[in-house]
């Protein structure tokens, strides 16, 4: 089974699409963010019944031989004639129906001479199966008999004489039903142990992946630990919630190196309840060289009148001073030199931008005399810089709420479909480090996971 795979995949899943940048400004050093998934995870006790039965052979048992058994003159085939059927009981058990068939021929005479006869007769077997989820990804199953019941009973018919054989029957099946018991076991230990794939699912996350080829968006995933609260078993189905720790990083230009693999996985938690959505939160990292370059592209040889005469921007930079983001405009004409204005930024709801806050103003010129001139156009550069400078998450809001959605809902294994909603999405915080701007994206959304039709 393959479900624990998902458990990682869906950690990958929030992704915010970012603008390219040099390849020469790679390699980043930005804060890991630490969040959560959640998930409820519903197991159909179908797809056990199927693995079950595709364990299990027809024919379950043959006994060839009239003289085994203290010489029982008895011979005996059982064959399992519908599917084993599959019920949740009440404490984390399985009640388990196996329908038989069974072919019996009985020898009745003495000194050696026999005259032989056979008949068919249907039995439903019953064991009742306790389940143990341990965290060390196996699972432990107890099997034990429940008994029988008969669809039709065990006649032998020789003309005048019927003989019931059903005790003879009863004690064969007994005997196969305890060595059914164990055959259930050590089929459920084997196709049960998740352990090799947790290992594959948190290796696989550990290698970065391309989100957005677009805007050349890495997203790096570190699992570090999973939740899972105790099984709940229905009339039809297994439930269970997953929430997964992790770490996530997002980053633009060249896929990023990977972490070392893990040799193995460590254990889950068990716990008495996960929230049923979540808050994952990743970054999204903007390096100053594209905010530069977003900055030419709306002010590069803008003009603007100051005293009737005309300023006109010639280069603009920007790059970050501790937590404040600055805009250094160089600007000729009228007043020729460079102004430097600084803010801290901050998320704008209503724009949808990062935009600049509590700005300040410096201005370095070498040729203007007018104090007041000086105030008209530091007003002026400091209000377009507010108005219109801004980094836009509009689009990429859209298109992340859009691909999360689509990443949602799918089949991304035969029998593993995802369903899920993107409630919010937008950016909470605003970081800053030496090559960039890091944005910390929210997502509240909502997964549920169905282990269907493998």
């Amino acid at each position: 089974m393959k479900f624990v795979t998902i458990l990682f995949l869906v950690a990958g899943i929030s992704t915010f699409g970012q603008t390219n940048v040099d390849n020469q400004l790679a390699a980043y050093n930005f804060p890991k963010i630490k969040s959560s998934i959640t998930m409820p995870v519903t197991i159909p006790l179908s797809e056990l019944s199927n693995m079950i039965n595709a364990s299990v052979k027809d024919l379950v048992y043959q006994d060839d031989s009239y003289t085994d058994n203290n010489n029982d003159q008895f011979k005996v085939k059982v064959w399992k004639t519908r599917p084993i059927r599959l019920v949740g009981g009440t404490s984390q058990n399985l009640l388990i129906e196996v329908p038989l068939k069974i072919w019996a021929e009985k020898g009745i005479g003495t000194l050696g001479v026999y005259t032989y006869q056979n008949t068919t007769f249907e039995t439903v077997m019953s064991f009742n199966t306790t389940v143990t989820f341990k965290n060390n990804w196996t699972i432990i199953t107890n099997t034990r008999p429940n008994g029988f019941r008969w669809v039709t009973k065990p006649v032998l018919d020789y003309g005048r004489i019927q003989i019931p054989i059903t005790s003879l029957v009863e004690k064969s099946l007994k005997e196969q039903q305890e060595k059914f018991c164990k055959t259930i076991d050590q089929q459920m230990a084997a196709q049960l142990n998740f352990q090799q794939y947790a290992l594959m699912a948190w290796n696989t996350f550990l290698q970065p992946f391309n989100i957005s080829e677009e805007y050349n968006t890495w997203l790096k995933v570190s699992p570090v630990g999973v939740n899972i609260t105790p099984l709940k078993f229905y009339g039809n189905q297994i439930n269970a919630t997953l929430g997964v720790d992790i770490f996530s990083e997002t980053f633009t230009g060249n896929k990023p190196a990977a972490s070392s693999p893990v040799t193995s996985v460590a254990n889950f938690n068990t716990t008495p309840a996960v929230a049923d959505k979540f808050i994952l939160q990743t970054t999204a990292n903007i390096p100053f060289t594209e905010a530069s370059s977003m900055a030419r592209k709306t002010f590069l040889n803008k003009e603007f009148d100051v005293r009737d005469s005309k300023v006109k921007v010639t280069d603009i930079r920007v790059y970050g001073v501790d937590d404040r983001v600055v805009i250094e405009a160089q600007t000729d004409g009228y007043i020729k030199g460079t102004s430097i204005i600084s803010g801290i930024p901050v998320y704008d709801e209503t724009k949808r931008k990062i935009v600049l806050s509590e700005t300040k103003f410096k201005l370095k010129t070498t040729n203007i005399l007018q104090k007041t001139a000086s105030l008209l156009f530091q007003g002026k550069i400091v209000k377009m810089i507010e108005e219109e400078y801004g980094i836009p998450t509009q689009e990429l809001e859209e298109i992340s709420r859009k691909s999360i959605e689509e990443a949602f809902n799918k089949e991304y294994y035969k029998g593993l479909k995802m369903s899920g909603k993107v409630f919010n999405l937008k950016p909470s915080k605003i970081l800053l480090s030496n090559t960039g701007i890091t944005a910390v994206i929210d997502t509240n959304a909502s997964l549920k996971l169905l282990v269907n039709g493998f």
